[in-house]
């Protein structure tokens, strides 16, 4: 009897260890714009022309974007260094 409450406790516990899904997208999102403003200045100072800056920079924030996101989840489910 105790051992099947203790089975079941450990069952339905929030995980406290884990970040929810939107923690990681925020996260994405805010090294996302400080990659992509690197992004767009190094583009730049290489093509010397902004409209060419900009758009390499819009895909590299997408890409870049789910990319972080999906690194996030799966280093999340990682118990090593918790």
């Amino acid at each position: 009897m105790i051992f099947n409450k203790k089975i079941a406790k450990q069952s339905f516990e929030e995980d406290v260890t884990s970040e929810k899904p939107v923690r990681s997208i925020v996260k994405a999102l805010s090294w996302r714009v400080v990659g992509t403003l690197d992004t767009l200045i190094v583009s730049y100072i290489l093509t010397g022309k902004i409209a060419l800056a900009a758009s390499i920079a819009s895909v590299d924030f997408l890409t870049k974007l789910i990319l972080y996101f999906f690194h996030e989840r799966v280093w999340n489910k990682i118990k090593w260094g918790k």
